[in-house]
């Protein structure tokens, strides 16, 4: 590995870092945007299957071994999605972007 590589995977790692950190605002976008997906799927059966099925490929590993015992993606690798899909550590998707993110992925399969 390169020097200049090793120095750009380190840069990387504080970001995720810096991301991972705990903020009241961001955390209610992310509930916001949960609950509206929630009620969605409440209305169209075939889009609840899409995001479940999206959710559940997003689980963190290992996730039976740790608390809160629950299927959910770690902050780090949240993170990371979000600066390649959108540039920013920090960006929360709007519920249309998810939508249609869970449909491609269906018609991936």
């Amino acid at each position: 590995m390169s020097p200049c590589a090793h120095r750009w995977e380190v840069r990387v790692d504080a970001e995720l870092i810096a991301a991972s950190r705990p903020a009241i605002f961001p955390t209610v976008k992310w509930l916001s945007l949960s609950l509206s997906l929630a009620l969605r799927a409440l209305v169209n059966p075939s889009l609840a299957r899409d995001l479940m099925t999206v959710a559940w490929r997003f689980r963190r590993r290992d996730w039976f071994r740790r608390l809160p015992f629950l299927p959910v993606p770690s902050k780090q690798y949240v993170a990371w999605r979000m600066y390649t899909a959108f540039g920013d550590h920090h960006a929360v998707p709007t519920v249309p972007d998810v939508i249609r993110y869970a449909r491609w992925a269906r018609r991936g399969e």
